[in-house]
């Protein structure tokens, strides 16, 4: 019997067997003998006659592989940094200019149908504006680009403003390359707010879920009964036709309901003449702290699996990609993003933390109408720990270091978890409305260890069908595959 029990995952995908060596990480292909002999099938093991199998193992296990070697204490390896990151190297500032909005779409976060958010008449003052400005310039010095984002609610309600912002921020960010983003519901676009985005180099993100139907359902005005979708697509025309050079660069932002058609969905995105060429962002409506749960469509899932299906076919070299949907191109990032992540190494460090916490505010950092700063506009506004400090007085780190180290909350899991590289969770998965809640985190770790693994099945699939991945994914070296096949 393997004497002590190896930190491994193992999986099938297209009639073969894998092994997810945690410690080397790597993925290594296997036959079923040998992974019950990893596991620890005594009767397996008695009935092996394959010697070759167990001269394998050992000589495996003295090269390195299948250690049971854990994580003896979970600490983010950026915790040491944090006064530095946050001090030299933010990168991006998000004002909430108004949580105002001239929309009551039915899934915002804002909408009431959270516990945690609703709309509000709170504004940004142009004095508060400024010193966010400021705030992002003085902690900012190792960066080189900078960006200012607008948010709400619907930040063109503060379209002044957001002109004094823009005008300011270019006045004194010396040195630095600026740009600025905006996520609208454009419907107050015009004439002038496009050419002052236009001379600004402003890029628009507009909130777009799909045709008529689809995006006159749950993105409502809260006033009237007009059609969202109408006043959205006129705006767009505008553009386009006396803007052609900017229309190009406008991103639609949709958000998929289950309880639309896919089809319906992806038809218009990839045939409807003013969006067609546009590039399309897709996010499922977040189910954190929602007061009813999010429906799930098993038609709906089909129909996206189908299209990443035909995703792969289109990286293969077997279908064009004018046939896959907008709507799933993203995915393979994530792929791409995971392979990555399967760098060797010589075994798992004795201080560690899971995937999926970035370092609170430093990519990100959002400011409320108050001057309250927040890890990212995706957090709690409500939630006191999210609070991570305000343009006045600074970051308040304790609040940081918690947010930071969040896998403390699980920690006996995390370092028993085989997916401990590949999650996604960060603080504001375990957010509860009373504070940080482990049973929060735990609530999503099965669902995090299933995306992990069909991540890894979808990219040993395309190595079996001989798609190379890039070489040189964010400036490392390719990964390798171990073959002990026999």
């Amino acid at each position: 019997m393997y004497s002590h029990k190896p930190f491994i995952h193992t999986f099938r995908v297209g009639g073969k067997d894998y092994i997810y060596d945690v410690n080397r990480n790597v993925i290594l292909k296997g036959q079923n003998e040998l992974i019950k002999l990893l596991v620890g099938d005594q009767t397996s093991l008695d009935n092996v006659e394959n010697n070759y199998i167990v001269d394998l193992l050992a000589k495996m296990k003295n090269d390195g592989f299948f250690s049971s070697n854990k994580i003896k204490e979970i600490l983010h390896p950026a915790d040491e940094l944090i006064e530095y990151y946050l001090n030299s190297k933010i990168q991006k500032i998000t004002l909430q200019l108004t949580q105002n909005c001239n929309l009551n779409c039915s899934y915002c976060a804002y909408s009431g149908g959270y516990y945690n958010r609703t709309h509000t008449k709170s504004r940004m003052d142009f004095e508060i504006a400024k010193r966010s400005i400021d705030f992002l310039l003085e902690h900012s010095g190792d960066n080189k680009e900078i960006n200012i984002g607008f948010y709400g609610g619907e930040p063109l309600l503060e379209k002044e403003l957001m002109r004094k912002c823009i005008k300011y921020a270019k006045q004194n960010s010396y040195g630095k390359k600026l740009s600025f983003t905006i996520t609208t519901n454009g419907t107050l676009l015009n004439e002038s707010i496009i050419q002052l985005f236009e001379e600004n180099d402003v890029y628009l993100v507009i909130s777009l879920d799909g045709p008529k139907e689809v995006q006159d359902r749950n993105r409502k005005f809260a006033c009237t009964s007009d059609s969202t979708f109408e006043i959205v697509m006129s705006n767009v025309n505008l553009i386009k036709q006396k803007y052609p050079d900017y229309y190009k660069n406008i991103c639609f932002n949709a958000v998929l309901d289950q309880e639309n058609e896919f089809c319906c969905v992806d038809n218009f995105f990839k045939d409807f003449d003013l969006v067609k060429e546009a590039v399309v962002l897709a996010s499922e409506i977040n189910p954190n702290l929602k007061k009813d749960l999010v429906k799930n469509d098993q038609t709906f899932i089909n129909n996206y699996r189908y299209e990443i299906f035909k995703l792969f076919l289109s990286k293969l070299g077997r279908l064009d990609q004018s046939y896959v949907s907008k709507l799933v191109r993203t995915y393979f990032i994530s792929l791409e993003k995971t392979y990555a992540q399967l760098k060797v190494t010589e075994k798992l460090p004795e201080k560690a933390h899971h995937g999926g916490p970035c370092i609170p505010g430093s990519q990100r950092l959002f400011v409320d109408t108050q001057g309250t700063l927040f890890p990212c506009e995706r957090v709690s506004e409500t939630s006191e720990i999210m609070k991570i400090g305000n343009v006045f007085d600074g970051f308040n780190y304790d609040n940081i270091r918690e947010i930071l180290n969040i896998g403390k909350l699980s920690e006996d899991k995390c370092k028993n978890c085989w997916a401990f590289r590949f999650c996604g969770s960060c603080a504001a998965m375990a957010d509860s409305v009373n504070g940080l809640s482990k049973y929060e985190k735990i609530s999503k770790c099965n669902g995090t260890m299933k995306f992990a693994e069909d991540r890894l099945k979808d990219i040993c699939m395309l190595k079996q069908m001989k798609y190379e991945f890039n070489r040189f994914i964010g400036g490392q070296n390719e990964r390798k595959t171990v073959d002990i096949s026999l």
